[in-house]
């Protein structure tokens, strides 16, 4: 297993020599988007109309950080349940998106899309929402404030802890040998 240390910006050119099961340390800009955000996001594409950001080489964070405490940039800020974006992912990996952060397995149609683009699944650490907020420097609400807590926010990353889950050959933390 290897560790990255990485900017997103370099994630594209990245993402084919990562293996599941490696370490990155990520820093830049992550935006974060959880069910009715992508819902959102998905009908904007069908409509034609502007998204909040682009898609290309974007790195989406499944979470829905809670807000802000005094003198800190953003509450807690722990990854939710990945699978449950399945249905969206697909189509925004064939839009550009190089990585997602979240947390656990993915279906098949969302490991065959990271495969053919190219792309990379990174999970982090459950449950410890409140210590990942110490790895964010910044955020920003820039879609669908009405969602609260699952707005798309822009948040800048330094030095975020990851796990790569699934690698753009198809490699698989969740998937264990017989």
């Amino acid at each position: 297993m290897m560790e990255y240390v990485l900017d997103t910006s370099q994630l594209r050119e990245y993402a084919p020599k990562l293996k599941a099961g490696d370490r990155v340390i990520l820093s830049g800009t992550v935006y974060t988007s959880r069910d009715a955000a992508h819902k959102r996001i998905e009908q904007l594409i069908e409509e034609e109309k502007p998204l909040p950001y682009d898609l290309k080489d974007a790195v989406i964070y499944y979470a829905g950080p809670t807000p802000a405490p005094e003198n800190l940039a953003i509450g807690s800020c722990g990854p939710t349940t990945s699978g449950r974006m399945d249905v969206f992912t697909p189509d925004f990996l064939d839009r550009g998106v190089v990585a997602m952060i979240g947390k656990g397995e993915r279906n098949q149609a969302v490991c065959d899309a990271i495969v053919r683009n190219k792309a990379v699944y990174l999970c982090a650490i459950g449950g410890a929402g409140a210590l990942a907020s110490k790895c964010i420097s910044s955020c920003e609400v820039i879609a669908f404030e009405d969602l609260g807590c699952e707005s798309v926010k822009k948040l800048a990353f330094d030095r975020f802890p990851l796990t790569v889950a699934i690698d753009c050959s198809g490699g698989n933390i969740f998937v264990r040998e017989k």
